[in-house]
């Protein structure tokens, strides 16, 4: 078994002992002169020294492809405080299921856009300051180690295709990035409760360090929960969700040159929930550690390096006898990877992008299962790999008068290896003992776009693509239980390949009027999918595809104190399948509504105030691949309100569903789940 905290320690290290040596130079350069330096000149104008804390600026020709920008205000402000209910603003953002991360199982927070989904895997690239965040065995994304108040601002770009680590961009990119010193404060923290006696709790300090930055912050989630399953549903060992994470991130920012940079980044977190069952508990525990250099001189680059040691354990508890008949109690797993990326001058009009990527995952599981009638241990499993990415990638854009062209490709080198599944009985005896074929291969990958402007604020855009996921681990070779159903993993699962095309309409007037309508038709081929072969028995299994049409439409309009932003999104997805998967063909793919839409009014009549309301609608899904179980539509209502109460004290009041919507997360033949009741939180918060 790997020592993940070993990797953790020393990746913490290294980010620290970063932090101190680039703020030498830097402090340097504040001390004045040398013995040996040139004198002094009194008319010579000192260089500034600009430091970001950001990756390199978005190209010209990035607004080609259909993307929303969430700015710090709305991330911090939502009723639930929780980064997945800010990007649910995005029109064609979804969860696999629609439970938060205080109330769902860590393994199943996918995030994909544009009703692209299907299974619990992320089929969007999340990057937090440019290192992608999905799990390596899992392809999960950690939403609640990912604290709103340390972020500065989100993109969401929907479509397939990226520059670096554009293997992942299946459905889009998320590219989250932290706050500076400035954006953040000396001081900020705040201190909340909900009608539930539960807590969240998060201090941030930030400050110069030589002419950069440094910043630590700290968040603690707790509390017990509320019933997910019904009233008339519930047995004597039915549990609230009960939740207890923690997490702290120490971030340093310093330059070396005056236009080279020095961002390093250190996170870890501890998450753990109880789900249904007394018993029933499962956590996720991480350590990651990032090296980022920026050059913004005339040859531009990004250099970043990064390493990630996770884990998770679950309990599966019977829900007829209520004891324990799976014991997931380790999967240890670590992610590596990096990327280059260089531009070069080729002239003002002309942004041309080179570069290499690189992400390694690999893990296994360690798992027990064991008889709910005798108690007995029936199996002993252990199944795990390692997938490679390698990637060359290069895009091209230029600007003649009043028209944008982009394009791009890439060329992905992958291997799925060292696959395998071992299983023995209670007494030791060999039930299987499988070692998969490795494979490998190239895939090639291809975007472009073109922007005209049509008149002062108004532009048209069109985009094509395709874009390729690899199957996780996960999906390669874990099988799991949703008691009654059993889900079987493939190690013969193939690559998902994305084609897709879109059009849209932008117009905006000064920071007053912000406009989009987005048309798009993608279809996922060879989609990955958990098909049903039998009674209670579904395989992870390529299907022909997922084909999804739809409309994307956004607003923010501003009027003195008062804005209104809203997203709607209308998608026509169906599955598409033959031979094993006729029953499904032409059947919506599980988990994907029609309808999604987002409606926020807020009210700032001055510095430090802020009152806004979110009215949020999704549209009915189904659970299954073959449309049997109906989750039925919900309308929700949230609020968030900032109100002075001396200096830098400010009073938080937040509601989450105060309308007390019935929300369904998960419905199995008649045994469901819930999402959040109304839940009001009160508080304070403080900002120096």
């Amino acid at each position: 078994m790997r020592n993940t905290n070993t990797k953790s320690s020393n990746g913490i290290a290294l980010i620290a002992l970063a932090i101190s040596l680039a703020s030498t130079p830097a402090a340097a350069q504040e001390s004045g002169a040398q013995e040996g330096d040139e004198p002094a000149q009194e008319d010579r104008a000192p260089v500034p020294i600009l430091v970001t804390g950001h990756g390199l600026e978005q190209t010209p020709a990035s607004v080609a492809y259909g993307s929303q920008e969430i700015d710090r205000e709305a991330i911090v402000s939502t009723g639930s405080g929780r980064i997945e209910d800010a990007l649910s603003s995005v029109a064609g953002f979804q969860q696999f299921r629609r439970s938060d991360s205080r109330s769902s199982n860590p393994s199943a927070q996918g995030a994909t856009l544009r009703a692209l989904g299907g299974n619990a895997t992320s089929r969007a690239l999340v990057l937090l300051d440019g290192v992608p965040m999905s799990d390596p065995f899992f392809g999960y994304i950690p939403f609640g180690a990912i604290a709103p108040e340390r972020l500065g601002q989100a993109r969401v770009t929907r479509g397939g295709g990226s520059g670096p680590f554009g293997a992942g961009a299946l459905a889009g990119t998320i590219e989250l990035t932290s706050a500076d010193a400035d954006t953040l404060g000396l001081f900020s923290g705040s201190l909340l409760g909900n009608n539930r006696g539960e807590t969240e709790a998060n201090a941030t300090v930030a400050g110069n360090l030589g002419a950069g930055f440094a910043a630590i912050s700290g968040r603690w989630d707790r509390g017990k929960g509320f019933y997910t399953t019904p009233e008339d549903q519930r047995a004597p060992l039915s549990a609230r969700a009960a939740y207890d994470s923690w997490s702290v991130q120490l971030r340093g920012v310093a330059p070396l040159t005056d236009t080279i940079e020095l961002q390093a980044r250190g996170l870890v977190y501890d998450d753990n929930r109880t789900l249904r069952f007394d018993g029933a508990d499962s956590s996720s525990e991480a350590q990651d550690a990032s090296l980022r250099l920026v050059g913004r001189g005339e040859w531009q680059f990004d250099l970043l390096g990064y390493i990630q040691a996770r884990n998770f354990s679950n309990v599966v508890i019977s829900s007829t006898r209520f004891v324990p008949v799976l014991d997931q109690r380790n999967t240890p797993s670590t992610g590596i990877g990096g990327k280059f990326e260089l531009r070069p001058p080729v002239g003002e009009a002309h942004v041309l992008r080179l570069g290499v990527d690189y992400r390694r995952s690999d893990g296994e599981l360690f798992e027990t299962a064991i008889s709910a009638f005798s108690g007995n241990v029936t199996a002993r499993r252990n199944a795990g790999g390692t997938n490679t990415d390698l990637g060359f990638f290069l895009e091209d854009d230029w600007s003649i008068g009043p028209v944008t062209l982009t394009v791009g490709a890439r060329a992905d080198r992958y291997t799925i290896r060292d696959g395998f599944y071992h299983a023995v009985d209670g007494s030791g005896a060999l039930l299987d003992d499988n070692r998969f074929a490795n494979r490998s291969g190239w895939e090639g990958s291809f975007r472009g776009g073109a922007v005209v402007r049509l008149s002062e604020g108004l532009r048209l855009r069109g985009a094509a693509y395709t874009g390729l996921r690899l199957p996780t681990l996960n999906e390669l070779y874990r099988p799991f239980v949703v008691f009654p159903v059993v889900t079987q993993a493939n190690a013969e699962l193939k690559n998902e390949r994305l084609e897709g095309f879109e059009a849209g309409l932008d117009f905006t007037s000064g920071d007053s009027v912000n406009l989009a309508l987005t048309l798009f038709d993608n279809k996922v081929k060879d989609a990955i999918a958990n098909v049903t072969i039998g009674t209670n028995l579904r395989q992870r299994r390529n299907i022909d595809a997922i084909h999804a049409r739809g409309v994307e439409a956004s607003a923010g309009i501003a009027m003195g104190p008062v804005r209104f932003d809203g997203s709607l999104a209308y998608v026509d997805a169906e599955a598409q399948g033959s031979g094993f998967a006729a029953a499904l063909d032409g059947n919506r793919p599980s988990q994907t509504p029609k309808w999604v839409g987002s409606a926020t009014l807020s009210y700032r009549p001055a510095d430090n105030w802020l009152v806004a309301a979110t009215v949020r609608h999704v549209g009915a899904q189904f659970e299954d691949d073959l449309e049997t179980n109906v989750l039925k539509s919900a309308t929700t209502l949230g609020a968030y309100a900032q109100i002075p109460l001396a200096g830098p004290v400010a009073i938080v009041l937040r509601g989450e569903n105060l309308t007390d919507e019935t929300i369904i997360t998960r419905n199995q033949r008649g045994s469901i789940d819930l999402g959040v009741p109304r839940t009001v939180w009160a508080g304070i918060k403080v900002g120096l």
